[in-house]
């Protein structure tokens, strides 16, 4: 048993100032006392720091090793090779304050096999391959199909093989020559059997969907959530009111993938995208802002690993930017401590509550009055051990 003395608390939805004592045992936090409380374990003082959850990247691509094509390039890996890259991955993002991970693309079930427990990385959620149309966004993962049949074989594979959630490609992407994010890749019948049978089996499903109209279909199946969430068309982006509607009905969650290394360059094919569009990053921001505002239910993911500028470890950027578009704070943290942690399945996370895993983030100074501190972590406990940054 330990103890961290702070000056403040960030607590997975609310920060509070006045100090406090979180109390570690065992790997859990044993409780939450007032700063200055006596006690009998040894107590650690972080002078003008505040304690966070550990921060949770509810999308990442751990095959991917952030180099320029990182997605083209996963099939040329060994598995040896591979394994090697999904622990850099992880090791990248601990380094960043990270302490869970969704993966949400892999090579033939590459992180859902490597996944071992092993308390010196970040926890693991993993999807396995995204399902795909042949020759589709991200096909070269092992993850196409084609008819009803192959789809309900999809998701039964990925129940077999111990995938902790179903992705699915409802519209084309960026990043994978020949296809388009402005088309959609799944009709609205074929991505309802995804979740008809992803759901028999207790598995959510979340939908990478950048055109409206992906947008539309998911929503129209029920799935849990949405990735990227753009609503572009083909002649730009049409933030369609009656789809903002039902995202805040529905209480879908949206992760927007934003953040990018500072000063970085976005590859050509994700430029022509922006250009095509009419938008840039700050319009992202702010768009995801409103929607937010408008009562959209948002988590916090970065893309990471699948090109220079969408490294691993840029998720504090991935809040920043949220809180640049006009989102406080407090309520841009909670997208990637408590609220990613719920959408995650990870109920022992993302908060700073007693019975909670001690997976602890220190920062000098207070994020929630300046959300840049987020990015010089002071120290990160992982399961109640400390972790070298």
């Amino acid at each position: 048993m330990f103890a961290i003395e702070v000056d403040a608390v960030f607590d997975g939805e609310r920060c509070s100032g006045e100090g406090a004592v979180v109390i570690v045992d065992d790997g859990r936090i044993a409780g939450v006392e007032p700063r200055g409380t006596a006690l009998s374990c040894e107590v650690t003082r972080f002078e003008g720091a505040t304690l966070l959850p550990g921060l949770i990247d509810t999308h990442v691509h751990l095959c991917c090793d952030s180099g320029p094509g990182a997605l083209d390039r996963i099939p040329n890996f060994s598995d040896a090779e591979l394994v090697t890259v999904i622990e850099n991955s992880l090791k990248a993002q601990l380094a960043s304050g990270v302490t869970a991970v969704r993966d949400l693309g892999d090579r033939s079930f590459a992180v859902v096999d490597w996944r071992s427990g092993d308390s010196s990385f970040p926890t693991v959620v993993a999807s396995g391959p995204p399902i795909t149309i042949p020759q589709g966004h991200c096909w070269n993962m092992g993850g196409a199909v084609r008819g009803t049949g192959e789809l309900r074989r999809a998701v039964a594979e990925r129940a077999e093989r111990g995938a902790d959630l179903v992705k699915i490609m409802a519209s084309g992407g960026a990043n994978t020559p020949g296809t388009d994010p402005a088309v959609v890749q799944f009709s609205a019948e074929e991505i309802l059997v995804v979740v008809d049978e992803s759901h028999a089996r207790g598995l959510p499903v979340t939908a990478h969907a950048h055109s409206l109209e992906s947008i539309k279909n998911s929503l129209s199946a029920g799935v849990d959530s949405i990735e990227h969430c753009s609503f572009i068309t083909a002649d730009g982006v049409d933030l369609d009111e009656s789809v903002v509607d039902d995202l805040i009905t529905s209480r879908t969650t949206v992760c927007p993938t934003l953040g990018i290394v500072p000063g970085a360059n976005p590859p050509p094919a994700v430029l022509e995208m922006l250009r095509r569009t009419g938008t840039t990053y700050e319009a992202r921001t702010n768009l995801f802002a409103g929607l937010h505002e408008s009562g959209v239910r948002l988590v916090s993911g970065s893309d990471g690993g699948i090109n220079p500028g969408k490294a691993h470890g840029i998720l504090p950027e991935a809040v920043i930017g949220l809180v640049q578009g006009g989102v406080s704070p407090e309520a841009a943290l909670t997208t990637a401590t408590s609220t990613a942690a719920t959408t995650c399945g990870l109920t022992n996370k993302g908060r700073v509550l007693a019975g909670f895993d001690a997976d602890l983030l220190l920062i000098q100074g207070n994020p929630t009055t300046d959300i840049t501190r987020l990015r010089t972590p002071q120290a990160l406990y992982l399961q109640g051990n400390r972790v070298n940054l």
